[in-house]
């Protein structure tokens, strides 16, 4: 990652010990230990958005494409994460590795964002093709503590119960979870789940927030920066109709940001075409 550039993660459920619910969305910006060669770290910091306020924002905020205003929840710094060494050997310390957004902890769950969602399902699925069935048993991938779980058997086995019960409720004497009752970091619904689109909210549009982030967010070199880039991109060979859909496109992001844009890509002086984007 360049300095100062950042990575948002998808909205979380979060409980805390008193029980009261909160959304947040989490934050990592580079630090400028970067620039100077040092070990590389990210400042984590959270927004958080009371529990009831999800319901009536005037956007949605579980919609990945759209950010949570700062002057309605502004950063709140958490801690920093840094790296301090590089892996030893990479297959098994990278190549192995194996994330996903469905293990949380306590006080943690997931929320209504519908990328998330399916990738708490979709990501440990992929693993387990990728890896293995115990891929979670890989020195990389295992748990810091103990744990207590009730999978067992498969491929590669290493980590086992013993001839302790692998079914709950048991009369062995080993623990589980309590099935009953109701779900600390669960969330309700407004009506029915179905398989459709967001219900758009009154500022949901595509356009306004790229429009505030072009003319209040960006500077003039920065503004100009984003010109040459997309102007590049399109001269690399997209034709009409494309073409004429992405100036206007541009053009409804920000007017002035889109008539140059236009003005580059039809008099050809963009200062470099996008590599890998020729005609075939």
């Amino acid at each position: 990652m360049a300095e100062h550039e950042r990575l948002w993660l998808a909205h979380l459920h979060v409980v805390n010990a008193a029980g009261e619910k909160f959304w947040v969305k989490y934050h990592f910006h580079t630090a400028e230990a970067i620039a100077r060669g040092d070990h590389p770290s990210w400042t984590l910091s959270v927004q958080v958005m009371p529990y009831a306020e999800a319901r009536t924002y005037r956007i949605n905020p579980f919609d990945l494409t759209k950010t949570w205003p700062h002057g309605d929840y502004p950063l709140i710094k958490v801690g920093t994460m840094t790296l301090e060494r590089n892996p030893e050997n990479f297959f098994a310390q990278v190549e192995q590795a194996a994330f996903s957004p469905g293990n949380t902890v306590p006080g943690i769950g997931l929320s209504p964002d519908k990328m998330l969602l399916g990738r708490a399902f979709a990501y440990n699925d992929a693993q387990r093709n990728r890896i293995g069935t115990n891929f979670h048993q890989l020195p990389v991938n295992r748990p810091k503590v103990a744990v207590n779980t009730y999978m067992f058997d498969g491929q590669m086995t290493y980590h086992h119960s013993g001839n302790a019960p692998v079914y709950a409720p048991n009369s062995g004497g080993r623990s589980w979870s309590d099935p009953t009752g109701p779900v600390a970091d669960g969330w309700d619904a407004d009506g029915e789940m179905v398989r459709s689109a967001y219900t758009l909210r009154p500022e949901d549009d595509d356009f306004t927030q790229p429009g505030v982030l072009v003319r209040k967010v960006f500077n003039d070199a920065q503004r100009s920066a984003l010109v040459d880039t997309v102007a590049g991109s399109l001269l690399g060979g997209v034709r009409e109709p494309v073409l004429g859909r992405a100036f206007g496109y541009w053009g409804s992001i920000d007017a002035e940001t889109g008539r140059r844009i236009e003005d580059k890509v039809r008099s050809g002086r963009a200062p470099k075409r996008a590599e890998g984007m020729g005609e075939r």
